[in-house]
């Protein structure tokens, strides 16, 4: 019999990894929102375009997390890092002694996640592939990745194992040792590109095709690297191939110019992505911003390493969701970024 699973958050990557899921006859159920998009899960289903082909996918979905019956095996939790706590509190009479609850947010939610559900369920997630919510029930696969999963201590069990088995459906999957270091990699990533995209308004690679706005992307990674050597933590190149601390090696001409071609590849392979953060701003919600250049800048505080591009980032983007800064080129100019 297959590990029961409840997906929470039909989002992008929600709706992506329970559509794969349940098109690979996973027993799943997804949690919407809202009635409307919970009823266009089930019938015609969820609509998959993009780089991973199209695909219409029935997924059997509720609107609340207190419509779901019984105990789940697995529970991914693909919300919001804001509202992470409160699904994972009323997931608590849905999980069993050995359930395993999956945190699938941007930025390092897991501390928050154990403290509800305990150390030995809580598992952390990097998500590699890009999506974009076109509409309720449609979305656009922008870029293939793999799933980084582990838990906190490093150890792996069989647990670990089926959980792996059951997201290669979506993508390929690798359990790390190190999940924290993993988070913090992608984590640098969010920071740069969605931080970026928020406020400017672009895609990644009309960013990255910015001289402005490659400058700054550099100044956020040179911020969260120094922050990591101070806390004495190894971060692991991004998808393997993405080595922060190698990229920001060395202040000469040719060194400088070598980061600007680096980041400049980087925006051609995932061109078509689009800002979480930007996503969320266009639909009037708020950013993560918090979580991924306010947390560099918090350990910043901590450490005692100063974080000037990341605060003014998290700045900015407050004021873009309290409608007191519009999204904008203009906003690259802003002194603090010379």
């Amino acid at each position: 019999m297959g590990l029961r699973t409840v997906l929470i958050g039909a989002g992008a990557i929600g709706g992506v990894t329970a559509a794969f899921l349940a098109q690979n006859s996973a027993d799943l159920t997804l949690v919407c929102k809202h009635s409307s998009t919970a009823a266009l899960a089930g019938d015609p289903g969820l609509h998959i375009t993009g780089v991973k082909g199209e695909h219409l996918v029935p997924v059997k979905a509720v609107s609340t997390i207190e419509e779901l019956d019984g105990t789940y095996d697995i529970c991914l939790i693909v919300t919001k890092a804001y509202d992470m706590p409160d699904c994972a509190r009323r997931m608590l009479p849905h999980l069993k002694e050995d359930s395993l609850v999956v945190s699938m947010q941007n930025g390092i939610c897991t501390d928050q996640l154990a403290d509800i559900v305990g150390q030995r369920r809580t598992v952390g997630c990097v998500i590699g592939f890009g999506a974009t919510l076109l509409a309720p029930g449609e979305m656009e696969v922008t870029s293939t990745g793999e799933f980084v999963i582990g838990y906190m201590d490093g150890k792996t069990d069989e647990r670990l194992e089926s959980l792996r088995d059951l997201l290669q459906a979506v993508a390929p999957v690798r359990i790390s040792a190190d999940i924290y270091a993993e988070l913090y990699s992608k984590m640098i990533v969010n920071a740069c590109i969605t931080s970026l995209g928020a406020i400017c308004g672009l895609r990644l690679g009309q960013m990255m095709n910015r001289l402005d706005a490659r400058r700054i992307f550099l100044r956020v990674i040179g911020e969260a690297v120094d922050v990591a050597r101070a806390m004495h933590l190894s971060v692991p190149p991004y998808g393997g191939k993405l080595d922060y601390f190698a990229l920001m090696k060395g202040n000469s001409v040719f060194d400088r110019t070598r980061r600007h071609l680096m980041i400049r590849a980087v925006g051609v392979k995932y061109r078509r992505l689009k800002s979480s953060s930007l996503q969320s701003l266009e639909r009037g919600k708020r950013t993560e911003v918090d979580c991924f250049n306010g947390y560099i800048a918090q350990k910043g505080r901590v450490y005692h390493i100063p974080t000037p591009v990341c605060d003014r980032l998290v700045d900015m983007i407050h004021e873009e969701e309290q409608g007191r800064r519009s999204i904008g080129l203009s906003n690259l100019k802003d002194p603090a970024f010379t």
